[in-house]
């Protein structure tokens, strides 16, 4: 008898395997607000804190630099726990270890609120973080399960709709909250929305059949310590690199030995045991590889705009805290709308096309906020922050899509927390750069400028002319120096306008390159009974 062609098995494999499929009892829209309902809050909390610092500091009499801990802590302990969501969740079961990673959440947000010095502020967000970290990779991989093939953009697209528009009306809310009522109401929000989240899953969450047969047997405390050292001390470096001069200070160097001995150790431990706290053999997916590497360069681009914009607005433009962070909120608007609708036609156009455009766009708009200057007004950050939106949001659903469409289900919550760490470590490498250059090249700016200001230049003259017979009335002895400091605060007001230009544009450049990486995706299809990917 003849033997069947390769391809043919294939496709009958892929129609067994469809066959068998496992559906959740509830409706997979109730099960998305289950898991989003934590997750947002979750995400609302990596960046809700960040206007509030100063009041933090104030009422808890330590210095601002002493404040940015309440940050760093709790991205430190949620990037540990990120990537091990998923064996955790094969070790307790998927949907106990989300009800106890929420009920962690909300009882450590409480005692955030109640603190009543910093120490006990950091170690009560030490534990936030780790209830938080693993909220987001567990949610992903329910809406992936639990929505239907032809169904999980319209699942991506509330995905999106947290882990994108969270992060950027959070410094809004959180302005607003603390100018309203107090900082501590920023933490204590949390309360009532964790108990209805706990409700909601335990309701309506439930763990797929594999899940219930697989548990890992043993725990990999090798592993998990070299991963906890390793990501702990990796986003402390990148936190705290420019405020000491990076490799200057001698604790720096050490770490980043240690990081860099800690991380290798780390993948040659989970390529070699038996049951791996991170599966790293997944990376061998070529579209989940592709995936990861861009979802990275997202993430650098997401988060240094977020943190660069509202610097130039509040440095260099005056804007208050809230502004700032309202400036910004339109981005929120255009990933909102833009996700319901890449959602609903994902099926319809090839998720490749999606992703360049949206990269193009991006990258576009990121050049467009290349040409501020000191002139202008909140219409002319509005309207590019609303396409930085629009092209993130037509990233993120077809990316997620193409990342995990060539893997099994019982791939799906390893690979979520890898996809998200990556996003994050991402966002902590694109924040890192962003401030060093900016703080680089406003020094090599402001040493060009000064280069002008010569009594052979007849333009510098010219102006220090016309300011001295401005401040004449001052007297004589006081004119020149008076004039001489105006001037200079003008140069390094301009010489740090033109590096958040270079850094815009770089950041825009960044896009660019990664647009063609896309074409190395295979092609994913989202309708039908077809085959998920085509090779």
């Amino acid at each position: 008898m003849a033997q069947k062609p390769p391809e043919e098995n294939h496709a009958q494999a892929q129609a067994v395997m469809a066959a068998e499929e496992w559906h959740p009892r509830h409706s997979p829209w109730l099960i998305a607000f289950s898991v989003m309902l934590a997750t947002f809050m979750e995400v609302l909390d990596t960046s809700v804190a960040n206007v509030s610092l100063p009041h933090i500091a104030g009422n808890l009499s330590a210095s601002n630099h002493e404040a940015t801990w309440v940050l760093t802590s709790y991205l430190v302990s949620n990037a540990i726990i990120l990537p091990a969501a998923a064996w955790f969740g094969g070790f307790f079961g998927r949907k106990r270890f989300l009800i106890l990673c929420i009920m962690i959440f909300t009882v450590s947000s409480a005692l955030c609120g109640l603190a009543n010095s910093l120490g006990f502020l950091i170690f009560a967000r030490i534990v936030q973080g780790l209830g938080g970290g693993a909220l987001q990779p567990i949610a992903q991989a329910v809406l992936l399960e639990s929505f239907p093939k032809e169904k999980r953009g319209q699942a991506m697209a509330v995905y999106a709709l947290g882990v994108i528009v969270a992060p950027i009306i959070g410094p809004t809310i959180g302005g607003w909250i603390t100018d309203n009522y107090s900082w501590r109401w920023i933490f204590l929000i949390n309360l009532p929305i964790g108990i209805w989240a706990v409700f909601m899953t335990k309701a309506f969450v439930e763990d797929p059949p594999y899940i219930k047969k697989n548990k890992a047997l043993s725990i990999d405390y090798i592993g998990f310590s070299l991963m906890a050292i390793g990501l702990g001390l990796l986003q402390v470096v990148l936190d705290k690199g420019q405020e000491v001069d990076w490799f200057s200070a001698s604790w720096l160097c050490w770490s980043s030995g240690i990081i860099v001995v800690s991380l290798v150790a780390f993948v040659f431990r989970e390529l070699r045991t038996d049951h791996p706290v991170v599966d790293l053999r997944i990376l061998k997916d070529r579209n989940f590889f592709t995936g990861v590497c861009i979802v990275t360069a997202i993430g650098a681009v997401l988060y240094s705009t977020t943190a660069l914009l509202p610097l130039f607005l509040q440095s260099l433009m005056n804007y208050s805290a809230y502004l700032s962070g309202l400036a910004i909120s339109p981005r929120g608007i255009g990933a909102f709308l833009t996700a319901l609708v890449v959602g609903r036609v994902i099926g319809l156009v090839d998720a490749r096309i999606f992703v360049a455009g949206g990269l193009a766009l991006l990258g576009l708009t990121c050049y467009e906020l290349g040409n501020i200057n000191l002139q202008i007004g909140m219409s002319n950050v509005v309207w590019p922050i609303i396409g930085t939106g629009i092209g993130i949001s037509a990233i993120f659903v077809p990316l997620t899509i193409l990342t995990m469409g060539t893997l099994h289900k019982e791939e799906m919550g390893n690979a979520s927390g890898l996809f998200n760490l990556m996003r994050n470590i991402g966002g902590g490498v694109g924040i890192a750069l962003t401030t060093t250059a900016l703080a680089r090249m406003s020094q090599a700016h402001q040493a060009t400028l000064i280069s002008h200001l010569t009594p052979y230049d007849p333009t510098s003259q010219i102006t220090f002319q016309k300011i001295q017979g401005l401040l004449a009335h001052a007297g004589t002895g006081m004119a020149d120096p008076l004039t001489y400091g105006l001037i200079y605060q003008e140069l390094v007001r301009q010489a740090t306008l033109m590096a958040f230009v270079d850094n815009f544009r770089g950041v825009g450049l960044v896009c660019f390159i990664f647009t063609p990486t896309v074409f190395l995706f295979k092609k994913v299809r989202t309708h039908g009974s077809a085959p998920i990917a085509s090779h």
